[in-house]
C-alpha cells in the first residue's frame, strides 16, 4: 500500500457531510432499537437486580444537563455545547464498565408558551409539545446518547401529580428546630400532626394560651401557618397588571419594568403562597462546603443567603411609646448613629411622620412603590429620601436623632431601617453632608486619612462611653462583644443572626403552571388533596389574557385565568368527614417547582407508588464513604448527582430551591441524599463574531468578507463593499451571528460538529465560534476514515500486521492520555492527542489493525457515528456503545527519554534529551557539559548546582 494523500471531492467513498448524514441517521435508528443507552435499576418497575452492571466493582455514574426550556426557536450551535460534553463523557464512562444513567427532559411549563397563547387563542400545550418535537429533533440530530425511556416533560400529569404531591409534603411539614438529624445537627423538617399533637397535650402552649380544643378552624389553621414550610401570606410583591401575574425581582428590569413585555411594575400586598426556605438558611449555607461547586456560584449562593452576625437595637420614638428596631452587623458604631432611615413601607412611618412633613412623605411612597428593588438598590444611585418631622433617641447617648425615609432602604431585608453612622459608612456619611447632619467617629482612622471622609476600616473604638460602659480603646470584635452584652443585659438589645434570604414567593397568576393540589373550605381554611384526586389537572379556560382592570393601575386586582373555569373552581368534595362544598386555588406554581426534583424522577419514571423508591435513590445518588475532594478532612458527602452541567446563570434561583425541597424530603425520610447535587460545572458560553456597520447596527455575519493586509497587518472586514467593524460578543439573532446546528450538519455531518464543539478549548471557558475552522475537524475524520476505508472502492484496507515499536509505543501513549483527559473532561486535549496519533497513522505504508482499532475505540465517545461505522466495517457486529475502552501498557507508556531543562541563575538556558532514569550525578555531568553551558560558565566553576532529575538542573555561577 502506497502512502496515502488527500483525497478530491469526486473520489465515490470520500467520508463528506452527504455520506457522514445517512451514516448518523442509520446508527441513531440502531441505537434506538437496540435501547443502547438504558441503565439497570437495582429496585422499583424497572428493577433488574440480577443485572451485571449493578455490580458494586462495575460502578455507576448518573450524568445530568440543566433542564431545558423547549423553545419554538430550535438551537444555535451555542446551546449544545454542554449537552455534547455530558453525552462524550456518558459514553466514555460506559466503555469502563459503568452503569451509566444520562437522560434529559423538559422543564416544559412557563411564561412564553402563555404569552403565545394570549396572543392567538391556542392552548399553551399544543405549542409547547410541538416545540419539544422540535428540540428532541435537533438533539437526536446531534447523536446524544440519552436514555429515552427516562424521558419526561414537567408537562406530563404522571410527573407533575408527584410535584403536587411533594408540595403537599412540604405544605403538611414544619421546621422544628429541636428536632436531631441522624448527624447529631439540630434542625429539621417534621410532619405537621407531630406539631397538632404537642398543641393537643399542651406540651406547646396556643399563642393566646386557650386549649386546642377550643380553638375554631380558621384559628387553628392560622396557628398552624406560622409553623408550616408552604403557607399563605399577604406579602410586598413585583406586580405587573400588563402580564396579569407576579414577577420575582430577576425578572425586573432597573427601569422597574417586566423583561418579558416591557409593562409597568408595581409594589403590592397580594395573599401568595410562601415556602418557608427560610428556615434552611444555614444548612443551605454551611452545606456549600460540602459539595463540588465551581466557587464563584457558591458565593453567589452564600450572598444571597446574606448571613450576618450582629444585634438588633431598639431606638425609641420620640412623643410615641413605639421604638424602631435596627439590626446592625457594627453594634460598636452606634454611639455615632446620628439619624436613622425607614423602608417607605414601614409600619411606624404612620406614628412617626409630622403633620407639616405628611404630604411630602406620602408622595415619596408612592414614587417608590412605582419602583422595582433592583432600581431602588441600583449601584451609585442617589441615597437621598425624605424627612418625616419625627425623632427617635439614640439608645446609648440619648441624643433626639432625625429619622428619615428613603427608598433604597428595603422593608423586606433586615428590619426595614437602619441607622445612620456617617463616620465609619461611606453612604451614611454622603447622606449626612447632604442633609447637614452631625458626623462623629467611633473608630480611630489614621494619622493621614482625609477629614472630609468616613473611616471603614480597622482600629481602636473612641467617642463610644456613656456613664454604664466604654468602648473607647478596644478593637472592633472586642467592643462588638461588648456592646451587645450591654444590650442584652439593659434590654435595649439583642446579639441576633439575619439573613439576606426571604422566603420564597412560590404562586403565580397564570394558567399555564401546575394547579395547587389545594382547596379551601368556606372559612378560608386550606385542605390538601388526597393522593386519589391527584394529579390535579388544568381545567380549560375561555381565555388565557391576563384580567385587570387598567394595565397602568398599581390597584387594579389581579384575576387568574383559573378563576373563570368556576365549575372547576367550585366543588363539592368528600375529604374523609363527608360531602362539602369548596373552592379550588386558581393560582398555579412557578415554572421553577418541576426543576426543583426532576433529577429524582429519572431515576425511577414509571414509579406508580411514590415519586422515587428509596432504594434506587440510595443506588444512584446517596452518599458514599469516600472523603469530598477539596473539602476539609472529615467532611462527609451528601450524596448527588455525580455530574450536573448547565449555565451560570442559574447559580442562586435554581440550584437554592432545588436545594431546599431536597433538604426537607431528605429531613421527612423520603431519600438518603442531602444534597441533589454532588458535582456542578458551568459550561463556557460559545461567543461568535459581530459585525457593525457605520451606524452601529449589525450586519448579518456570514456575508462578511474578510480582507488580508497586504503588508501583513491585521484584516479589514466589508459587507456588499462597505467597511464594518468588528467585535466579540453573543450569538442571537438581533445580533445577525446565529449559526445553527442544522447548517453544521448539513455542512459537514454531526460527528464534526461534536469535534469542534469539543475541540474549541476547555468546557469551562468561553470561546470565540469561527465556521471556517470547522473544516480542521472534518479533515481530522476524513484522514481517520482514510485510515480504513479506501476511498475509490470502499473496502477496508487496513493490515493484519504487527505494530512497530514506534507505532505501538504513540497507541499506548494516547491511550493513558486520553484515558486521563476524558476522565477529567479536558474533551480538547483528547481530540489533540488522538490527532496527533492519527497523523501518525496516516504516514504508515500499511496501518495495523491492531494501531486502528484502539483509536476508533477512543474516538467513538466524541465521534460516536463515523466510529460505529469503522467498526462495523472492520468486521465487528455489536455496537461500541459498551465495547470496553482499550487498555495501556504501563511500560509501553513510561518516556524512554525525557527534556532535562537547564537553568543560569533561575533563566533556562539550554534543553538536554536524558534517559528517563538518569542518575543526579550524571544528569549534572551533561548539564554542565553542553555547548550552550560552558560559553556561559567560560572557565569558572559554578558556585552551586541543584538537580533535581531528570528534569531540571539549576547553575549558579561563581
Amino acid at each position: 500500500m502506497t502512502t496515502q494523500h488527500e483525497a478530491t471531492d469526486e473520489t465515490p467513498h470520500r467520508y463528506t457531510a452527504a455520506l457522514a448524514g445517512e451514516i448518523e441517521t442509520r446508527w441513531q435508528q440502531r441505537w434506538a432499537q437496540e435501547g443502547a443507552f438504558d441503565s439497570a435499576n437495582p429496585a422499583g418497575p424497572w428493577g433488574t437486580p440480577d443485572d451485571p452492571r449493578l455490580q458494586a466493582d462495575r460502578g455507576h455514574l448518573f450524568i445530568m444537563d440543566m433542564f431545558p426550556y423547549p423553545s419554538g426557536k430550535g438551537l444555535h450551535v451555542g446551546h449544545p455545547l454542554g449537552y455534547i460534553a455530558t453525552d462524550v463523557f456518558a459514553r466514555f464512562q460506559r466503555t469502563t464498565g459503568r452503569n451509566v444513567l444520562h437522560t434529559m427532559g423538559f422543564d416544559a411549563f412557563g411564561l412564553p408558551a402563555e404569552q403565545y397563547a394570549v396572543q392567538t387563542g391556542q392552548h399553551p400545550r399544543i405549542t409547547t409539545e410541538q416545540n419539544m418535537e422540535t428540540s428532541l429533533g435537533q438533539l437526536r440530530r446531534l447523536g446524544l446518547g440519552h436514555e429515552e425511556r427516562r424521558r419526561l416533560a414537567t408537562i406530563d400529569p404522571e410527573f407533575y401529580r408527584w410535584t403536587q404531591w411533594i408540595f403537599r409534603t412540604i405544605f403538611e411539614s414544619w421546621y422544628d428546630p429541636e428536632a436531631t438529624r441522624p448527624d447529631g445537627q439540630r434542625g429539621a423538617a417534621r410532619p405537621i400532626e407531630q406539631l397538632v399533637r404537642q398543641f393537643e397535650t399542651a406540651q406547646r402552649p396556643t399563642p393566646d394560651g386557650r386549649p386546642w380544643a377550643e380553638l375554631t378552624g380558621a384559628e387553628r389553621s392560622a396557628v398552624l401557618d406560622e409553623y408550616r414550610l408552604a403557607y399563605v401570606s399577604s406579602a410586598p410583591v413585583n406586580w405587573c397588571p400588563g402580564l396579569g401575574t407576579v414577577l420575582s425581582n430577576e425578572e425586573v428590569t432597573n427601569e422597574g419594568k417586566s423583561e418579558r413585555g416591557d409593562f409597568p411594575v408595581f409594589k403590592r400586598n397580594l395573599s401568595q403562597w410562601m415556602m418557608r426556605i427560610t428556615a434552611y438558611a444555614d444548612r443551605l449555607a454551611d452545606d456549600l462546603d460540602r459539595v463540588q461547586w465551581p466557587e464563584q456560584i457558591k458565593i453567589q449562593q452564600r450572598n444571597w443567603i446574606g448571613r450576618s452576625e450582629g444585634a438588633n437595637v431598639h431606638f425609641p420614638v420620640v412623643g410615641s411609646d413605639a421604638a424602631i428596631e435596627v439590626f446592625t452587623t457594627r453594634p460598636d458604631t452606634i454611639f455615632g448613629a446620628t439619624f436613622m432611615v425607614l423602608a417607605p413601607e414601614h409600619p411606624l412611618i404612620e406614628q412617626i411622620v409630622s403633620a407639616d412633613q405628611r404630604e411630602a412623605v406620602e408622595a415619596y411612597q408612592v414614587a417608590a412603590s412605582r419602583k422595582s428593588d433592583v432600581e431602588r438598590q441600583t449601584e451609585g444611585k442617589d441615597k437621598s429620601g425624605a424627612f418625616s418631622g419625627g425623632y427617635a433617641l439614640n439608645p446609648v447617648t440619648g441624643d433626639r436623632i432625625p429619622v428619615y425615609v428613603a427608598d433604597y432602604v428595603l422593608m423586606g431585608y433586615g428590619t426595614g431601617a437602619i441607622m445612620g453612622v456617617p463616620g465609619q459608612d461611606e453612604r451614611d456619611w454622603a447622606f449626612a453632608t447632604a442633609y447637614d447632619l452631625p458626623i462623629v467617629r467611633t473608630v480611630q482612622p489614621p494619622a493621614d486619612h482625609p477629614e472630609d471622609q468616613a473611616f471603614t476600616g480597622q482600629g481602636p473604638a473612641i467617642n463610644s462611653a456613656n456613664e454604664e460602659i466604654s468602648l473607647d480603646g478596644l478593637e472592633i470584635e472586642e467592643a462588638k462583644a461588648a456592646i451587645i452584652d450591654w444590650l442584652e443585659a439593659t434590654g435595649r438589645g439583642r446579639r441576633t443572626t439575619t439573613y439576606r434570604l426571604r422566603d420564597w414567593l412560590f404562586s403565580r397568576q397564570r394558567y399555564w403552571g401546575e394547579p395547587f393540589p389545594i382547596v379551601w373550605d368556606e372559612d378560608g381554611v386550606p385542605h390538601p388533596l388526597p393522593d386519589d384526586q391527584l394529579p390535579l389537572t388544568l381545567p380549560d379556560v375561555p381565555d388565557y389574557a391576563p384580567r385587570t382592570f387598567d394595565p397602568e393601575d398599581a390597584t387594579s386586582n389581579p384575576e387568574a385565568p383559573l378563576a373563570r373555569a368556576t365549575d372547576w373552581v367550585n366543588v363539592t368534595l368528600d375529604l374523609g368527614d363527608g360531602p362539602r362544598s369548596y373552592r379550588r386555588e386558581t393560582n398555579t406554581m412557578p415554572n421553577w417547582a418541576g426543576s426543583c426534583w426532576y433529577h429524582l424522577r429519572y431515576l425511577d419514571p414509571e414509579n406508580q407508588q411514590a415519586p422515587v423508591d428509596p432504594e434506587v435513590e440510595k443506588y444512584w445518588i446517596g452518599a458514599r464513604p469516600e472523603p469530598v475532594p477539596g473539602a476539609p478532612e472529615g467532611t462527609r458527602d451528601p450524596g448527588g448527582v455525580d455530574l450536573y452541567v448547565g449555565g451560570a446563570e442559574h447559580a442562586v434561583l435554581h440550584l437554592l430551591y432545588a436545594r431546599f425541597w431536597h433538604k426537607v424530603l431528605h429531613d421527612l425520610g423520603y431519600v438518603h441524599s442531602e444534597e441533589p447535587f454532588r458535582r456542578l460545572i458551568n459550561q463556557g458560553m460559545i461567543e461568535a463574531y459581530v459585525y457593525r456597520d457605520g451606524r452601529g447596527q449589525p450586519v448579518p455575519a456570514q456575508e462578511v468578507e474578510e480582507v488580508p493586509d497586504p503588508e501583513g497587518g491585521e484584516p479589514t472586514y466589508r459587507w456588499n463593499g462597505t467597511p464594518v467593524t468588528r467585535e466579540h460578543g453573543k450569538m442571537g439573532k438581533s445580533l445577525k451571528n446565529v449559526v445553527t446546528p442544522d447548517e453544521m450538519f448539513a455542512a459537514y455531518g454531526a460527528d464534526t460538529f461534536r469535534v469542534y464543539e469539543m475541540s474549541m478549548g476547555p468546557l469551562e471557558q468561553y470561546r470565540p465560534w469561527e465556521t471556517r475552522a470547522v473544516v480542521g475537524s472534518q479533515r481530522f475524520l476524513q484522514r481517520l476514515w482514510r485510515n480504513v476505508v479506501d476511498e475509490q472502492t470502499g473496502e477496508v484496507t487496513v493490515a493484519d500486521v504487527p505494530m512497530d515499536p514506534a507505532t505501538e509505543k504513540a497507541v499506548h501513549k494516547t491511550i493513558a492520555g486520553v484515558r486521563a483527559d476524558y476522565e477529567a473532561l479536558r474533551f480538547n486535549t483528547a481530540i489533540a492527542k488522538l490527532i496527533e496519533l492519527n497523523n501518525h497513522l496516516t504516514k504508515l505504508v500499511a496501518v495495523p489493525r491492531d494501531a486502528v482499532e484502539p483509536v476508533i475505540k477512543m474516538v467513538a465517545p466524541v465521534a460516536p457515528h463515523v466510529a460505529e461505522e469503522l467498526w462495523s466495517r472492520l468486521g465487528h457486529g455489536q455496537s461500541l456503545a459498551r465495547e470496553p475502552f482499550p487498555e495501556f501498557d504501563p511500560q509501553l507508556v513510561a518516556d524512554d527519554t525525557v527534556t532535562a531543562v537547564i537553568q543560569v541563575k533561575g533563566k533556562v538556558r539550554d534543553r538536554i534529551e536524558v534517559p528517563a532514569d538518569i542518575s543526579e550525578d550524571a544528569l549534572r555531568e551533561q548539564a554542565l557539559g553542553t555547548d550552550r553551558i560552558r560559553e556561559i560558565l567560560g572557565d569558572a566553576e559554578p558556585r552551586k548546582v541543584i538537580v533535581r532529575a531528570p528534569k531540571l538542573v539549576n547553575i549558579v555561577p561563581a
